[in-house]
């Protein structure tokens, strides 16, 4: 792919340990190596206010768009909470709309501590289809994170693979020629 690709990975964690920022490294590493360039999105470095639609550009969010519609690619990386994805990814999607995530190419990375995390990952392929954006097919999931880390490295060869193929498809599917726009988007008027 070109190196002109850029792929961010937006980090749904706020734990300094987070096993979400570890994965997504492996994530933008493999991007890395089919020539993209990326950035690792620390949501800790963003002042992101709980979202209020009377002050939709409140602290960061306007510097928070701006980079994501910068993006040709975007993976949003969450641990899973009470069945679904973060509050802090969910505010930081909040602040963002068509602008941002139309016709973009997003993959998706889940982190447990229990078993497999896949509704967080419905609950965003949701969020991503009401958006309009592309969800990559291919998904990447963390169960018992804190047995799949041995410090900063993943000890299962299979899963390390697995994320390191969502980094790989976010560059491959980068500037896919998009879908007519879903339902869900033709209903999602107050995003627009």
């Amino acid at each position: 792919m070109s190196d002109e690709t850029h792929v961010i990975a937006i980090c749904g964690s706020l734990r300094d340990e987070s096993y979400t920022h570890k994965a997504l490294e492996y994530v933008l590493d493999a991007a890395a190596d089919r020539g993209a360039t990326t950035e690792l999105v620390d949501l800790r470095e963003y002042d992101l206010p709980v979202f209020d639609a009377d002050h939709d550009s409140a602290g960061d969010a306007d510097q928070l768009a701006a980079t994501v519609q910068a993006a040709d690619a975007v993976v949003l990386g969450t641990p899973m909470y009470h069945g679904s994805y973060s509050s802090p990814l969910k505010t930081a999607l909040d602040y963002c709309g068509f602008d941002e995530f139309e016709d973009k190419t997003v993959g998706l990375l889940a982190v447990a501590g229990g078993h497999f995390p896949v509704t967080a990952l419905e609950h965003l392929r949701s969020v991503c289809r009401a958006l309009n954006a592309w969800v990559v097919p291919h998904q990447a999931v963390i169960p018992s994170a804190y047995e799949a880390f041995d410090d900063d490295e993943l000890v299962d060869d299979g899963l390390e693979k697995r994320v390191r193929t969502l980094g790989e498809r976010a560059v491959q599917y980068a500037n896919i020629e998009p879908d007519p726009a879903s339902f869900e988007s033709q209903e999602n008027v107050g995003a627009e």
